[in-house]
């Protein structure tokens, strides 16, 4: 099948899944790409928690910021179905640098991201991005200014609603009323730009070995394994990455070790037109349209864009 064929088919299921999307795949050896939409920026959601882990450990390598710090954190208390972590504590707790990381990292963990935040600020953040120059990603926000979306104001049996809304109200230049959704306001990145990130991370660049080392580590642990998992890892290769959710939006960037050697990095960013909260065919089908442009370009076949 040739790549226009892939894309095309590509497009196809992921419409028929109710979803539109930017997916990119990159060979992390010899640079070559196939992909859709990929300069198109997305709210990042979660996505956000890996360039604040680059920022935090690039801090630690200079020796300014001690990882075995400890953090004393309030309880989120949080009990609606969704966050993790220190989000559903209930009492005080006392946690390192070093295990903040994880607990934003691998477990998405929210207020584990803004006890990080606080250490390094999203200015700061957006700034160290810049140092690396790694384009593409704005960091505005913590994660708790972000999180309050309609969804939270409404009941279990209501939660559709929220979705309805995030939806139907979105402009053509991807601005939306909810801030959260608004690409100009939210934090947001674009397919390329999340996989210029990996790339940074996997291969030799200006992000300190220590740090890229860490992170990868970090991404390997991903406890949420719903999306691209299934199709991705297996007893021949190793899955790394981290997803990102909020209301219609599912996320995923990641890359893919093979056992021979080669390494693709791989973004899929999703906007659901479906208003519902359990989506698994959506997640399945956004697996399947991943899997089929990595297998093509592992074929040996020349990058296309679409």
């Amino acid at each position: 099948m040739s790549a226009t064929a892939v894309v095309r088919s590509a497009r196809d299921l992921l419409d028929e899944a109710g979803l539109r999307g930017a997916f990119l795949v990159r060979d992390l050896d010899n640079g070559q790409e196939i992909g859709f939409d990929a300069d198109t920026p997305y709210p990042s959601a979660s996505l956000v928690k890996v360039p604040l882990a680059v920022a935090v450990l690039e801090r630690v390598a200079r020796g300014e910021l001690d990882p075995a710090t400890p953090v004393d954190l309030v309880p989120g208390r949080i009990t609606t179905p969704g966050p993790t972590g220190i989000s559903r504590f209930r009492h005080p707790a006392r946690i390192s640098v070093d295990d903040l990381l994880y607990l934003s990292t691998s477990v998405s963990d929210g207020v584990a991201a803004d006890a990080l935040f606080d250490l390094v600020p999203p200015t700061a953040v957006a700034a160290e991005l810049r140092r690396l120059r790694i384009g593409g990603i704005s960091v505005r926000h913590r994660v708790a200014d972000l999180a309050e979306t309609p969804a939270e104001r409404l009941g279990p049996d209501e939660v559709h609603l929220a979705h309805s809304l995030a939806i139907g109200a979105a402009t053509p230049g991807q601005g939306h009323p909810v801030a959260q959704l608004d690409v100009t306001r939210a934090n947001a990145g674009s397919a390329r730009a999340f996989v210029d990130l990996l790339h940074a991370l996997w291969r030799p660049s200006a992000i300190n070995e220590s740090t890229a080392a860490r992170v990868r580590a970090l991404l390997a642990d991903n406890l949420h394994r719903q999306r691209l998992a299934p199709d991705f890892t297996s007893d021949a290769s190793r899955w790394s990455s981290k997803t990102g959710t909020l209301l219609h939006l599912r996320h995923e960037i990641g890359v893919v070790d093979h056992a021979d050697g080669q390494s693709y990095a791989i973004a899929a960013l999703t906007a659901s037109r479906v208003p519902a909260v359990a989506q698994p065919g959506s997640e399945a089908t956004m697996a399947q349209v991943a899997r089929s442009l990595h297998d093509h370009l592992r074929t040996g076949t020349l990058p296309w864009w679409g």
